[in-house]
């Protein structure tokens, strides 16, 4: 057991966000998101929802500061609502990262899986809403 890690990072999931370097991509799939299709490597966090593994992943990992959006949703529809995550995604981030939370893109969601298939790693989450992934570009740690 280690002090100041948040409990809902698996050890294989430590691994994996220690294990990326400055510009690596972390996808947060929902639980409709083909993960194991897309995934170099797959970390599996199904009992967990996306705004819970985020809030953790953020206290470990800051964004990229090299790139004009260091987040990526993925787009909804034509004439679709936008989710109602999305807004608690920004919270999160601005809470954890304060300054980004208006740093995010939206990718057509063809080009986030293409995405997604080169992404250091996708993490397999339990989480229902739709819409709901996420990727984090990994920034250099200073600290």
């Amino acid at each position: 057991m280690l002090k100041g890690i948040p409990s809902v990072l698996s050890p294989e999931l430590l691994k994996i966000l220690d294990e990326m370097g400055h510009g690596d991509e972390l996808v947060l799939g929902d639980g409709n998101f083909p993960a194991a299709t897309c995934a170099k490597r797959l970390v599996r966090s199904d009992g967990h929802g996306v705004p819970v593994l985020l809030d953790a992943i953020l206290q470990l990992l800051p964004p990229d500061s090299y790139v004009q959006a260091p987040f990526a949703l993925m787009a909804t529809g034509e004439g679709e609502p936008v989710p109602e995550i999305w807004q608690t995604y920004r919270d999160i981030i601005a809470r954890r990262a304060p300054g980004y939370e208006n740093k995010i893109e939206q990718v057509e969601r063809f080009a986030f899986y293409e995405r997604a298939k080169n992404a250091f790693a996708v993490v397999a989450t339990g989480e229902t809403a739709i819409y709901a992934n996420l990727i984090i570009k990994k920034g250099v740690v200073i600290e």
